[in-house]
C-alpha cells in the first residue's frame, strides 16, 4: 500500500451539524446543489445563499453516518450559518449545531487514504476532493491522535490552482453563485427544487450572461493580498480577491471576481490601489 504523502492541519475549518430523519430533504430546500446526490464516498459542494443569491457560505456536505451530515467551512462562518439555518426548520425532523469544537478537519494529500480513516459512521470519516494531485478532507475526532502536518498554505495553494474559491466573513454575501464559478464546479443543481436564492441564480443562467468571474492572477512583483481587499487591474478592470496565497520571491497568486475580457470602468470609481497581474488559466471551462 502507498503511504499518504502528507498530512495538513485545517484548524481554521470548522463544520455545522445536520442530523435527524429530515437533514437531506431539509437541505435540499436550503443549498444549491442536489443534496441527494451524497453517499458515504461522494461529497459535494454547495452554495448557501441569501434571498438575492449573494453566497453566504461554500459548505463542503459529508455524509458521516445515516441521517448525519457535516457541512464543512471557516470555522468564523460555522455559528452564522448554523443560526441562519436552524430558523428554517419549522416541522422538519432535523437538529442543527456548530460542531467546530468536537471535529478536527485534515488535509490529506496523497493517493492512498490514511490507514486510520475507519468507514462512515464508526470512526474518522475520509472524502476525496480533489485530483492531480489527489487531496482528501479527513474528519476526524477532536482528541484523536495526532498526525503528522504540513504547511497550510500549501494547501490554499493547492485550492488557488484548482480555482476552488472560498468564503470567509470578509466575502460572505459579497458574489452570487456565478461569480465564484459554482456552475463550473458542478455546485449548483439547476433541476433541482427551490432553494432560497434560486430565482436569482436561476436568472442569470438561463436569461443573461454572467459578465464578473473568478479568474486566477499573479502578481508581477512581492505583493500582500487576502481575501476581501480589492483594487485595480493594469487594464482597468476592479478586482475583489476570493483567495490568496504567497508564492516565490513574494509574488502572490490569487483569485479574484473581475469583469470577463473587457474594461470595467463603472466599477473603478474609488479603487486605488492598481495591482500589476498576469492571468493565469483556470483548470476548467467557464461557461458562454
Amino acid at each position: 500500500m502507498r503511504e499518504l504523502v502528507e498530512s495538513i492541519a485545517l484548524d481554521d475549518l470548522g463544520a455545522v451539524r445536520i442530523r435527524g430523519a429530515d437533514a437531506v430533504r431539509f437541505l435540499q430546500g436550503q443549498v444549491s446543489n442536489d443534496v441527494t446526490r451524497l453517499t458515504a464516498e461522494h461529497s459535494v459542494i454547495a452554495g448557501y445563499h441569501n434571498p438575492q443569491g449573494r453566497t453566504i457560505a461554500l459548505l463542503r456536505l459529508i455524509l458521516v453516518a445515516p441521517n448525519e451530515l457535516l457541512a464543512v467551512l471557516p470555522r468564523e462562518l460555522a455559528q452564522v450559518v448554523a443560526g441562519r439555518l436552524a430558523k428554517f426548520i419549522l416541522r422538519a425532523k432535523v437538529t442543527i449545531d456548530n460542531a467546530s469544537d468536537i471535529v478536527r478537519i485534515r488535509g490529506l494529500v496523497g493517493e492512498t487514504p490514511d490507514a486510520r480513516a475507519a468507514t462512515p459512521g464508526r470512526g474518522p470519516t475520509l472524502v476525496r476532493i480533489a485530483d492531480a494531485p489527489a487531496r482528501w478532507l479527513g474528519i476526524y475526532p477532536a482528541g484523536d491522535v495526532a498526525l503528522p502536518t504540513g504547511d497550510r498554505e500549501r494547501w490554499r495553494s493547492f485550492d488557488v490552482a484548482q480555482g476552488q474559491p472560498q468564503v470567509y466573513a470578509a466575502t460572505s454575501e459579497d458574489f452570487i453563485g456565478q461569480m465564484l464559478n459554482l456552475d463550473a464546479l458542478g455546485a449548483i443543481a439547476f433541476d433541482k427544487g427551490c432553494y432560497t436564492g434560486q430565482e436569482v441564480i436561476a436568472r442569470a443562467h438561463y436569461r443573461g450572461r454572467v459578465k464578473r468571474r473568478m479568474q486566477r492572477f499573479v502578481t508581477q512583483a512581492p505583493q500582500q493580498l487576502a481575501p476581501g481587499d480589492s483594487g485595480r487591474l493594469s487594464d482597468g478592470r476592479s478586482f475583489k480577491v476570493v483567495e490568496a496565497v504567497q508564492q516565490a520571491a513574494g509574488v502572490c497568486e490569487f483569485l479574484a471576481v473581475t469583469a470577463l475580457g473587457v474594461r470595467d470602468e463603472a466599477q473603478t470609481e474609488g479603487t486605488t490601489a492598481l495591482i500589476a497581474a498576469m492571468s493565469l488559466p483556470l483548470p476548467y471551462s467557464l461557461p458562454e
